[in-house]
């Protein structure tokens, strides 16, 4: 389809969006989905690699499959899990459980048994729609890990295990459980959908999305309806969507990013997504122009790739506009190299995380080179959807002493901390990490070290949690080391993130061996986590030492930052000259 939209400012694209949606009224997804198919029916909102799925479409389709979901007993407040890659079946059922006032628990496609049993478990899914295998992963073979004969008791799929599960649908070619297809042809009447969907509450949960989809620590967000959209229309009005705004993005719909970011943003709208369910830098590259695409969208991982494949292929960027790349930190001179390469009037980096629906701090059109590559951005303007006691954006942040909880100021480094609409109201079934999430005051740790500058600019400076993030995946040390603690050879483990340039971190895993006379090989270590942890959990190297050797601190706790040090110490050592 040969498209191009009239060069426009930013200001006469925000008053465009204010023209469109003069008041903010609380909806549902599947509200703003029926909402825009009856303006724009035949408008593309999935640009795929044949005919688009258009709002029409996506509306009918998600209909029909909430209807089927209702045969299966579906009902308001459940919890329906989705173990699916980007797609348009992975959107489709996202519509159809919030149809129903139902939650959506979208989980990490890289799972395997014990995460995945974690997660099902934990957030209480009465039904499981997953795919047969994608990339490394048989996601049947790893249900039959957790709940075997799962596929033999229609009603009772999770058997002793998962004792909510009631049946397993499966997207796609398989030889077991009830094909995406029997859940369209068993429905009650449209007209119960309809009610459903109107009787739909826009301040009930919508999602429960996790953390980092580890086993023990991994904590269920709660996300409302209004909360996903509101942060979807700041985003839009943030960086300025035209009318039919196109965007490309490979990050998955089960992280806030590709969805609250990415689909939802862009249908505050009318707009349309093209999305990979793999990253493919050559194929990225080839939309721009295929797709007339208005905005690519990554993670540093990816853009840093994506630059790199542009100085070896052919490529149209005459459409696009801006780059959008967040969720880790970037190489020096990107910013300058992604205006070089696609010509984009704009570059906006941003901070947020799972707890506060998606990005609440942006960079701002016009910013130079130093508040992108300096920064994580300012209070991200919302439009309509703002609080005016909050400056009409959604979110407010402050700084506090780690230790005391005063509230510092401009330019004082310490722990920032967040309120505001859009935060999360706590973790599902989780009440102790709920409370210790929130200071006595109401505001939400978000376990980041940083300062807010004079200008009101937020700077991350550090980390009060040891986690990190492996191309924008969010991993937690400790799951890591109780998995490796499981390993006969392993006495002790401890697990830290070492600076990558295409990842922006990845692990790094120090090993006392439990008979100093035979340990277990570096590649033992990587195999043995490869098949028990999602892939970006798995360590990238492996460093080995005697119990003697490690730093301690005067508590014997171990200083994880002198191994960061130790390791990139090695690594330069190991390097050719």
């Amino acid at each position: 389809m040969n498209r191009m939209l009239t060069r426009t400012t930013v200001a006469e694209r925000r008053a465009a969006l204010a023209r469109r949606r003069p008041r903010w009224t609380p909806r549902t997804t599947a509200q703003l989905l029926d909402a825009a198919a009856a303006e724009h029916p035949d408008r593309p909102l999935l640009l795929t690699d044949g005919a688009p799925v258009t709002y029409e479409a996506m509306a009918g389709w998600s209909a029909r499959l909430a209807a089927g979901l209702v045969a299966r007993g579906v009902c308001p407040g459940d919890h329906v899990a989705l173990d699916l890659p980007n797609g348009p079946e992975a959107v489709a059922l996202r519509f159809a459980v919030a149809r129903l006032g139902a939650v959506a628990v979208p989980l990490n496609t890289a799972l395997r048994h014990a995460e995945l049993r974690y997660s099902l478990h934990q957030s209480d899914s009465v039904l499981l729609v997953t795919v047969a295998r994608f990339r490394d992963v048989d996601h049947l073979s790893e249900l039959d890990r957790i709940a075997p004969g799962w596929a033999t008791r229609p009603g009772r799929a999770g058997g002793d295990a998962l004792p909510l599960l009631r049946d397993v649908v499966v997207v796609g070619p398989a030889d077991r459980g009830v094909p995406l297809g029997a859940l369209e042809s068993w429905g009650v009447p449209a007209t119960e959908v309809r009610r459903r969907t109107a009787a739909a509450d826009p301040f009930a949960p919508s999602d429960l999305i996790y953390t980092s989809g580890t086993t023990g620590d991994a904590k269920g967000v709660l996300l409302t309806h209004d909360a996903v959209l509101r942060t979807a229309h700041a985003s839009a009005h943030t960086r300025a969507f035209a009318d039919g705004w196109r965007m490309l993005f490979a990050l998955p719909l089960f992280h806030v990013f590709g969805y609250v970011e990415g689909l939802l943003a862009v249908m505050a709208v009318a707009g349309a997504v093209r999305m990979q369910d793999v990253f493919d830098a050559d194929r990225m590259l080839a939309d721009l122009g295929e797709h007339r695409i208005d905005e690519l969208m990554c993670v540093p991982a990816m853009t840093t790739v994506v630059l790199e494949r542009a100085r070896h292929v052919a490529y149209d960027a005459t459409s696009l506009r801006t780059v959008f790349s967040s969720g880790g930190a970037h190489p020096p001179g990107i910013w300058s190299a992604l205006r070089a390469a696609f010509g984009a009037e704009e570059c906006y980096t941003a901070y947020g995380q799972t707890e506060t629906t998606a990005s609440t701090v942006c960079t701002r059109p016009g910013d130079e080179e130093e508040r992108l590559s300096g920064t994580n951005g300012t209070g991200k303007p919302a439009g309509v959807a703002g609080e005016p006691g909050l400056g009409g954006t959604l979110a407010e942040y402050s700084v506090i002493d780690p230790d005391t909880g005063a509230h510092l100021g401009r330019g004082v480094r310490g722990e920032l901390v967040v309120r505001g609409p859009i935060v999360t109201r706590g973790y599902y079934q989780k009440p102790a990490e709920t409370a210790a999430a929130f200071t006595a005051d109401g505001w939400f740790r978000t376990g980041d070290l940083g300062l807010l500058d004079e200008q009101g600019y937020l700077v991350l400076t550090g980390r009060r949690k040891e986690s990190y993030r492996c191309g924008g995946e969010l991993v937690l040390p400790g799951e890591v080391e109780r998995t490796l603690a499981a390993h006969p050879g392993v006495a002790e483990a401890h697990v830290v993130g070492l600076p990558d340039d295409r990842m922006g971190e990845v692990g790094c895993a120090w090993i006392v061996p439990r008979d100093p006379t035979a340990p277990p090989t570096a590649a033992e270590i990587v195999d043995f986590c490869r098949d028990r942890l999602a892939r970006f959990k798995v360590p990238r190297t492996v460093q080995f030492s005697s119990a003697e050797d490690l730093p301690r601190t005067a508590t014997a706790r171990v200083q994880k930052f002198v191994l960061v040090e130790r390791a990139l110490s090695r690594t330069a050592r190991a390097a050719p000259a």
